[in-house]
């Protein structure tokens, strides 16, 4: 059997095609290999030392890789992060992450650059792919260094910052294991993978559509280097793009989001039908609850090929297949091997059967702390489980379903209203290419139901088309459910990756109130 993880498929198998940049540019294993080799040995002449940090501002990129293979041997802790951050949200997390190595990109210069200068970051440890002011090239570190495997390997990790949507962001820190690299990040993409029946080599083709500065994205593309896969990079993803990707590269796997199937069934007819998509095998999906309509008509496109699980950064999970999905419409699914969950309403007692309370998931082997934040690391556990504000309900067979997250759930006379239920019938209707669904003020009931919508291509935003609107969701919802009123945007504030920003549309309609969640 073929050797597992990264380093070892690389010097098995040096002429591999390990990763394809999104320029086109191919790059073998054993090429990437010498270049991590040479980042560790160039990084380790800079001083750095086992549990020391790298921060990075990059968009998807082959030093990107080389930079994740680098310090996943050498023992280090790498910070990705979002290059839509402003340099002072950049700043904040280079130093609370404690980086004594800053890597920007061209791309994101001035922010790199304010970001490096606020915080007085020392100049001889920045570098730049591309050209950054007061920032040293990135191919310094290789320049000179041996491509020889570096010794006292030690596995590093991934040292992700979690979005801030109730306060500063805080990174998920566990701790270094002092094993062999290619074993622990062999297991682990064999585990993780291997949960939706992907197996080692096999011809994989992963397709890397998303940020990696995303948790999943960059184990789902990393899990897929480890155990001899092909990685394909996107710059930006689009959905004419992605059909384009799949077909020329006879893309196997990818890691999605609702967002991204939405998108993508928007297409015209026409389009859809321009592409091969018989290569795809599991595209795994998750990160928000997918309207059932959008995913029944995702597997009615592409098969039985759409995988989904439900997680966080700071661990999981549930997964489901397409079949049992299909069985259990909506569900995130059942808890993968190791994993257990708990519903538990606010005096953390456990939910019944088919009434929501917030989602608790195991730790189990995956302990984790919340860099300097002990309060929070504390706050959001019990007995040995943890929570990050999910509110969700078992069904009598163990399968999860999820209503929204805590802090977004409207209460509206009383009653509790799951913006993602409403969402899901808005986002239904031909003539919305986007709704965002929250509760805005309102003195006789607290709260009252606002959606705010992206038309359609080629549909005027009116005040016909918002009546239009509010009445197909009252033919769908329950009428407390539905939408008062409805504004209209050009665009939602989302990243790449289909995270919604929906602070920076409900603050505004709280302006001088005080929500009581």
């Amino acid at each position: 059997m073929s050797e597992l993880g990264f380093w070892k498929v690389a010097q098995e198998q040096p002429t591999h095609l390990a990763l394809v940049g999104p320029d086109g540019k191919q790059y073998t294993a054993g090429a990437l290999l010498a270049a991590a080799n040479q980042l560790v040995h160039g990084l380790r002449r800079l001083g750095l030392k086992q549990g020391d940090v790298v921060a990075m501002v990059l968009p998807n990129c082959a030093p990107l890789i080389e930079l994740y293979l680098a310090i996943a041997q050498a023992g280090w802790y790498l910070v990705p992060i979002n290059h839509h951050l402003t340099a002072s949200e950049i700043a904040y997390i280079v130093q609370d992450s404690e980086a004594k190595v800053f890597v920007g990109a061209e791309r994101f210069a001035s922010t790199c650059a304010a970001a490096a200068e606020e915080l007085h970051f020392p100049k001889d440890a920045l570098f730049a792919v591309g050209q950054v002011p007061s920032f040293r090239p990135y191919e310094e570190l290789k320049n000179g260094q041996p491509t020889t495997l570096p010794a006292d390997r030690c596995a590093g990790q991934v040292m992700n910052y979690t979005s801030g949507t109730t306060g500063r962001p805080k990174g998920v820190r566990r701790p270094l294991q002092p094993f062999d690299p290619d074993i622990v990040f062999s297991m682990m993409g064999s585990f993780t993978l291997g949960l939706f029946g992907i197996q080692p080599h096999d011809n994989n083709v992963h397709l890397t559509g998303s940020p990696l500065y995303h948790t999943a994205v960059l184990v789902y593309t990393s899990g897929s280097l480890h155990i001899g896969h092909t990685v394909v990079l996107m710059d930006k993803w689009t959905p004419e793009g992605c059909l384009e990707a799949i077909q020329k590269y006879r893309v196997t796997t990818s890691h999605m989001v609702p967002t991204q199937f939405h998108r993508l069934l928007a297409l015209p007819e026409e389009v859809k039908a321009r592409y091969d998509v018989s290569s795809l095998r599991h595209m795994v999906h998750s990160a928000a609850p997918c309207p059932i309509d959008v995913k029944r008509r995702m597997l009615q496109w592409w098969g039985p090929v759409i995988d989904e699980y439900y997680a966080a950064s700071e661990g999981g999970g549930t997964l489901v297949s397409p079949q049992e999905w299909l069985q259990y419409p909506g569900t995130v699914g059942r808890p993968w091997p190791g994993s257990a969950i708990r519903i538990l309403d606010d005096d953390g007692n456990e939910c019944p059967v088919g009434t929501p309370g917030t989602v608790y998931m195991s730790l189990a082997l995956s302990d984790f702390n919340y860099h300097k934040d002990e309060k929070k690391t504390a706050t959001n556990r019990r007995d040995g489980f943890f929570t990050v504000g999910d509110v969700g309900y078992l069904n009598d067979a163990g399968y999860l379903f999820l209503c929204d997250r805590k802090i977004d759930m409207i209460i509206s006379g009383g009653a509790n209203i799951y913006p993602a239920e409403v969402e899901s019938v808005l986002l239904s209707h031909p003539k919305v290419a986007d709704a965002a669904v929250f509760g805005i003020p309102d003195t006789d009931w607290g709260e009252q139901v606002k959606a705010v919508i992206e038309p359609a291509a080629g549909v005027a935003p009116s005040a016909a088309l918002a009546e239009e609107i509010m009445a197909f969701c009252l033919q769908h919802a329950a009428k407390y459910k539905c939408p008062k009123s409805v504004d209209f945007i050009d665009a939602m504030p989302r990243d790449p990756n289909g995270k919604l920003y929906k602070r920076k549309l409900r603050d505004p309609y709280w302006k001088g109130h005080e929500r009581a969640i």
